[in-house]
């Protein structure tokens, strides 16, 4: 290629660049209001843009009629974990806003969820499982159940119209768990002690610094027991077994397989995603109906921002990991809807 047509590639790409941030800049002023008294100010309500769609299965006919494939991965955290396809923890907020586009869309006849997780945080749990419940007063709601629907993942599901479990699928968990961990002999080894000043006899409780008291350790136990019964409760309503029942079965934190589910229950029946859009299409009334998933595009400005933020809340320093990589890092005192080996 000769030195002329180098020039005239580095000017088409230059001028590409330079279209994309216009672009991207324009999106950037959109987001500018004005006060009244004339000065320009960042909005704090970002407008929705809408999440994109991808294929899965084409149309049987010619048809607008579609179900929407949404995937629920990974731990449940009120914790961004870098957008809704981050793959490790599900962004809760981008679950709920891809729930209420399929809702809004007149096309969409049912929605797949996909679930793939060991659980989670209780409230993030809780308000995803709301999310799926308000969505299935207005359309389908099937879950699909992957490799592991346990715990937090299981309260989720329990929000939908029908519940589809693979055979080797591990569930149920239902169950509560807050850990703390107790270094208070290790301090006295190495010559530490901890001064706490409190305002009450329960601010520190969980400290790790000191044993903990009989009465703290039954206040905790009734949070975690008020917590298990609100999941028991929720379990109960969605799959029409009574609580004792549960209680005496299979509502003791053990980890069922998607066959034992069935038998308790716990889901409608067993098969594959495949199976789980044949059951979306019965009940959507839409036999014909295609396949399709959200994606959501990042603007230059949005990635920029995402790196600033992470740089600004990550400050450097030098960490040293001794887990497997593996396990989720759960915060001391945090109430969690998770499996026992996912606890420790």
């Amino acid at each position: 290629m000769s030195n002329k047509s180098y020039g005239c590639l580095i000017v088409l790409l230059l001028l590409a660049l330079v279209v994309s941030l216009g672009l991207n800049l324009g999106q950037f002023m959109g987001k500018l209001d004005l006060d009244v008294g004339g000065e320009a100010m960042f909005s704090t309500a970002r407008p929705k843009r809408p999440l994109h769609e991808t294929t899965v299965e084409t149309a049987k006919k010619p048809t607008r009629d579609k179900i929407v494939h949404i995937d629920l991965d990974g731990i449940i955290s009120s914790m961004e974990a870098g957008g809704f396809f981050a793959g490790v923890m599900p962004s809760v907020d981008s679950i709920k806003r891809a729930l209420e586009q399929a809702v809004e869309d007149k096309n969409v006849k049912a929605i797949v969820l996909r679930i793939n997780s060991p659980g989670g945080e209780v409230t993030a749990s809780d308000i995803i499982y709301n999310a799926v419940r308000k969505a299935a007063k207005e359309k389908p709601v099937v879950v699909y159940m992957d490799s592991m629907a346990a715990s937090g993942g299981y309260y989720v599901a329990c929000g939908a119209t029908k519940i589809v479990a693979s055979e080797t699928t591990l569930t149920a968990s239902i169950g509560v768990i807050i850990e703390t961990m107790n270094y208070s002999e290790l301090f006295g080894k190495v010559g530490l002690s901890m001064t706490t000043f409190t305002s009450g006899a329960f601010k520190d409780s969980l400290s790790g610094a000191r044993p903990m008291r009989d009465d703290e350790k039954a206040y905790v136990q009734n949070l975690v027991t008020q917590m298990y019964d609100r999941f028991l409760g929720i379990v109960s309503e969605a799959r029409g077994v009574p609580k004792e029942t549960l209680k005496s079965t299979v509502a003791d934190g053990r980890v069922v397989t998607g066959r034992e589910a069935l038998a308790a229950k716990l889901v409608d029946q067993i098969g594959y995603v495949e199976d789980a859009y044949a059951l979306a299409r019965e009940l959507g009334k839409a036999a014909d109906a295609g396949v399709v998933k959200y994606r959501q595009d990042v603007s230059l400005f949005d990635a920029f921002g995402m790196a600033s933020a992470k740089a600004a809340a990550q400050p450097a320093k030098v960490q040293l990991d001794l887990s497997s990589g593996l396990l989720p890092k759960l915060l001391p005192g945090v109430p969690y809807y998770l499996p026992p080996s996912f606890a420790r």
